[in-house]
């Protein structure tokens, strides 16, 4: 029987793999107060996500996007990690 080789690949590395990064929990409530909304009203990072495992991005953890774009410049996003929706 033939041995499969797991191959290890990083997504994180990935060109078209925005930089992804876990708030702390004084960073979260600071955004969520300048943007003037609650946890629950973001757009929502399934736990399962194979960036959110890389990170080790937890439910309830808010995790900053950083996009590179061409025409708009740096793009920020903010994410809410769920275990389901």
């Amino acid at each position: 029987m033939e041995e499969k080789k797991e191959s290890k690949f990083n997504i994180l590395e990935h060109e078209l793999v925005p930089k992804h990064e876990v708030l702390s929990e004084e960073e979260k409530q600071e955004v969520l107060k300048r943007l003037g909304v609650k946890p629950e009203e973001l757009p929502l990072l399934l736990v399962t996500d194979p960036v959110a495992k890389a990170i080790g991005a937890k439910p309830g953890d808010m995790v900053r996007i950083i996009r590179e774009s061409p025409t708009a410049g740096k793009v920020i996003a903010y994410r809410l990690v769920v275990e389901e929706i």
